[in-house]
């Protein structure tokens, strides 16, 4: 339990953190966005950052956390898919949402007994 709690903090922390950054938007988010195809928008930053900020909160809340590791999982496919178009790194950039959504789903799981019963470890 508390292991699950320490992990999916430590993503909640990183994701308000990517979420707030965005909102600001500091120089570095533009002109990744840019780097990736986005363009340099502000408002598509802080569009982003907002939903960050929404699908981290709904992770963060026992009720909805589900819905949110569902929404955090499409959010970091769309980030995943991103990077492979652009040809980014495979390690560091590519999967670093697949290493992300791992933590998600694995803090989820160790400190929610209903997922655990519905897929348990065999």
């Amino acid at each position: 339990m508390w292991s699950g709690r320490i992990l999916s903090g430590l993503v909640t922390l990183f994701l308000l953190f990517d979420g707030a950054i965005k909102l600001i938007p500091l120089d570095v988010v533009t002109q990744t966005m840019d780097q990736m195809g986005y363009g340099s928008s502000d408002g598509m930053a802080r569009a982003l950052g907002l939903l960050t900020l929404l699908c981290t909160a709904l992770y963060a809340l026992p009720a909805t956390s589900l819905l949110g590791a569902i929404l955090l999982t499409g959010y970091l496919g769309g980030a995943i898919a991103s990077h492979v178009r652009i040809g980014s790194p495979l390690f560091s950039h590519v999967l670093f949402g697949l290493y992300l959504g791992l933590m998600v789903w694995g803090g989820l799981w160790l400190r929610d007994r209903r997922l655990r019963a519905l897929l348990p470890l065999r």
